[in-house]
Parts: structure tokens; sequence; C-alpha cells
């Protein structure tokens, strides 16, 4: 009957009674006998008929169903490749993810970039620290990852991967290709031709029997390393195995140079941050001082200073400038060098030191603001005069006391027109530790300042009476307590949250 209203009245035959091609001999389905439920008995001879051939659309089907398989677990592997945040954790995913794909069971990834700036890396999986030391004390040449990395540049010819300049020559559209080795696959390590003894010794020693490794390299991305599974029987991956593990590991290079750009920028960051702050400590008598400073993935404008003032004096700060980048570390490097300056001139009034720095912000800084706490101390007479500008207030361990110090609520500086807050007075007890620290150290926590407050008076109050002697210890069980995944932990670095954050902290312990 004709569609009537846009609906086919005819009902399409299943695929599996789809007629055969012209010319291909009838098979159960197209003879309407019916077929057995067993799949390897589709192309069993019949023994009334004579033989049988599978209908082609069952080929077309098992080939598609096939080929739906491999792209749903290469789609699952690639989605938790692309979720990991550092090389570590992406290399060790790489690792998981390989193994299943060639059936091993162990395996390790040597990141080692062919430009030779670093960071180079060793990832095991299912193999302790001795075994890979173990591994390592081969020469490069004997073993398969070695020969991959040594054999990625000038050997043209080599590769087993088109180079994106196709036909036109070694120049291209995109520039020089890049050779790309083919793996290297030992399916048994005893028989193996030309194999080292050395390698048989150590494959021995290990317990595995084979192994199969492809290199971390793309035309584009360049030499960055190599990953290597090993089997406990000898075996070596199916063709099909390979074409997968060859997709995965083109993807997962591409990744690996992104994460590498991503690690060296935040190094870069790092470094900066760290040589606009103090190289070390002064000493002063009567006071032991200890630092910690965190640079967050994006380069924050955190700093702490301590600077010794005349007649035995000493100048303590913390800070924090808004915003993030070289902008914001470009900022926070002036505004401690001011404000060391004015530390000499008039330090003995943290009020007035935080005064000019206002006054200095407002000419200098008109679009930031910033958050600073300083505090004059006198070691011999374990005295301190401190004044903050929306800072946190400082925390004083001891024996007797765990307690944050009362200080008047001020705005931080570049918010009003004018800043002035009274500056407060507290006298340490011999023994006694005064802990600043910055906003960061909160955030990190990931809760509401009220808990994240009550978490570090917590901390604080744990830590051991052997450990409250060392300015050092007391700070490192404060970060270990108040941020158990460490503060450099990049599960969502770079995300904008918590994880983010600057960490400063500074320790004066009074004698």
């Amino acid at each position: 009957m004709p569609k009537v209203a846009g609906i086919d009245s005819t009902i399409p035959a299943p695929p599996h009674t789809t007629a055969p091609l012209p010319g291909a001999p009838p098979t159960a389905a197209s003879t309407g006998r019916d077929r057995p439920s067993d799949p390897d008995s589709r192309a069993a001879p019949d023994r009334a008929d004579g033989p049988t051939v599978p209908a082609p659309g069952l080929l077309i089907q098992d080939r598609l169903a096939a080929w739906v398989s491999d792209l749903t677990t290469l789609h699952e592997l690639t989605e938790r490749l692309i979720r990991t945040a550092s090389l570590d954790r992406a290399l060790r995913e790489l690792l998981t993810a390989g193994a299943a794909l060639v059936g091993a069971r162990r395996g390790m990834a040597v990141l080692e970039p062919a430009d030779g700036l670093g960071p180079a890396t060793t990832i095991g999986l299912g193999l302790a620290h001795a075994d890979l030391g173990t591994i390592e004390t081969l020469p490069r040449h004997v073993t398969s990852y070695g020969r991959l990395l040594e054999g990625l540049e000038g050997i043209p010819g080599r590769g087993g991967l088109e180079g994106p300049g196709g036909a036109e020559g070694p120049g291209g559209p995109r520039g020089p290709r890049r050779p790309v080795p083919d793996p290297i696959a030992v399916p048994d390590v005893r028989t193996e031709e030309g194999l080292d003894p050395r390698r048989r010794e150590v494959a021995a020693r290990l317990g595995y029997a084979a192994s199969y490794a492809v290199p971390l390299a793309t035309e584009e991305a360049g030499r960055l390393g190599a990953a290597v599974w090993l089997y406990d029987e000898p075996a070596e991956p199916t063709e099909r195995q390979r074409h997968l593990i060859g997709l995965y590991a083109r993807f997962a290079t591409e990744h690996l140079a992104r994460l590498l750009q991503v690690e060296r920028a935040r190094a870069d960051v790092t470094t900066v941050a760290e040589e606009l702050l103090p190289r070390r400590l002064p000493r002063v008598p009567g006071v032991r001082l200890a630092a910690r400073h965190r640079t967050g993935p994006r380069g924050g404008g955190d700093w702490y200073d301590a600077l010794p003032l005349p007649e035995g004096a000493l100048g303590l700060a913390v800070g924090s400038v808004t915003g993030s980048g070289p902008s914001a570390l470009a900022a926070m490097g002036r505004l401690r060098a001011s404000l060391r300056a004015y530390a000499v001139m008039e330090g003995e009034d943290p009020v007035a030191v935080l005064s000019d720095l206002e006054l200095l912000m407002r000419v200098t800084e008109p679009a930031r603001a910033a958050t600073a706490l300083f505090a004059y101390a006198e070691p011999a007479r374990r005295r301190l005069v401190l004044a903050g500008a929306g800072h946190a207030p400082p925390l004083i361990i001891g024996d007797h006391r765990t307690a944050f110090v009362e200080t008047s609520l001020s705005a931080p500086l570049g918010m009003l027109s004018c800043w002035e807050a009274p500056s407060v007075e507290l006298s340490p007890a011999p023994g006694e530790t005064v802990l600043l620290y910055t906003d960061g150290l909160l955030r990190r926590t990931g809760d509401a300042m009220d808990r994240a407050f009550a978490r570090l008076h917590a901390a604080a109050a744990s830590v051991p009476r052997a450990d409250r002697a060392d300015p050092d210890a007391v700070l490192d069980h404060v970060l270990r307590t108040l941020l158990p995944d460490g503060p450099d932990d990049a599960h969502a670095a770079g995300s904008g949250g918590p994880d983010d954050e600057d960490v400063v902290l500074l320790a004066a312990r009074f004698d």
C-alpha cells in the first residue's frame, strides 16, 4: 500500500533476513530454514544441501560491531586520560590503559623530551622502584625503550607513520617531518635472535618473558618518551591490538605534550616567584624563623618577608596581591620592595608603614588591592607591635595556649580613599611561636572561612610537644594536618578552584 500521511505501511525485513547479493550461494536464512543459535555454526557445512557460507550482511554486521566496540573502548580510555591534569597521573593512566589494550600486566613509561629541557621521569606499573632500577642498569642501546629514544631522530624512512607533509617530501606545508619509529616487539626473550645476554638475565630476574614497546612521539610533538609493557609468558599483541595501542599512544603523546607545556610554564612561574622572595631568612638573636611558600599553577601574589632592623629589631610581613599570573607577581615584587623601604624608615610604627604603602598603591597600582600584615618585633624583649590591612590574624602556638591574636577589623589596601587602623601589641611567652599566613592557606582547604579557621586552630594545637621547639617542624605539621593531600596537589590545578591559591606561612619562635 502507498504511504499515508508520511507513514510507510510496509514492514522492512530485519537485517538478518536480507536477501543475499546476486551470485551468492543460498544460505539458511535465504531458504527459510532456521539458523543454529551457535554463532560458530553459521559457517558449518549443511549435511543435507551441501556447504553454506555466512551471508554478506552478517559479515558486515560483525565487522561493524567490532569497529564500534573498538571505538567505544578508545573513547572511554581517552576520556579518562584527558581528565588527568599532571604528567605523573597521565603517564600512570597511559600505562594502565595500554596494559588493557595489549593484554599485559606490567609496564614502564619513560618521559624524556628530545629538546632536553625536561622534566625527565620513569613511571612503573606493577614494578617496584628496585625493579625499575634493575632495568635502568642495562645499557640504553640494548633495551627496547632505549632503542626507540635513540632512534627517533636522524633515521629517515624507519617511521611507521606518514609525516604530515605527505607526498610533498620532508618540507611539506607544516614544516619538516620528524620520523617516528615502529614499535618493537620481543615475543620471547629467551629465543629472540640478537638479544643482548644482559637483557635476558634481567628478564629472568624480574620474571617477564616478552615485551612490547611503543614510542611516545608524533610528527608534530616530536619525541617525548617511550612506553614498554611486559608479558609474564611468551606473547605479542595481535594486529588489532597493535592498531588500537598505536592510536591510543598517538593521542596520549599529544596530551602529554600539552601537559609538558603547562608543567614548564608552572616551573617558570615558580622560579620567578621564588626569586622575588627572600632566599634566606635572617638570623637575629632571641628568635628563630621558618617559612613555607607554595606558588599556585597560575602564579599568585602572596609573599612574605623578614627584615633585620636597627638595634636588634626585626620586621615580619606577609601579604597578598589580587590577581594571578606575571602581572600579579610583578606587583607583588614592587609592593614587597616598597614595604622594606618603609620598614627601615619607620618600622617602629606599623600603622605608618601600611599607611605609606596605601598611598603608594593609590598612585602606582590604582587597579589593584592587597592585604598585608606588618609586625615590628623586639626579640630581646619578646615584644611585637603589629598592624593588619584586611589580613588574617596571626596565631600564637605554645605549650599553654593556642590562640588567634585579636586584631582590629580593617579594609585591604587600595579599597578605601584613606586607610588607617590601630596597631596591636603582644608579648609571646618563652618558647611560643607566632604564625603568620595568607588567606591562600585557608582557601586551599575548600571549606568556608569559619570552618577553615577552626581547622587551622586544631592543626596548630595538635603540634607535638617535641616539635614545638622547631619552627620548621611546626610549619610542616600544620601543612600536613590542614592539607593532607599536600599544597602542591594538582588534581584540580588550573581550574580556578582552591588548588590555584598560593600558600605562605611565616613562623617566629621566641626564646
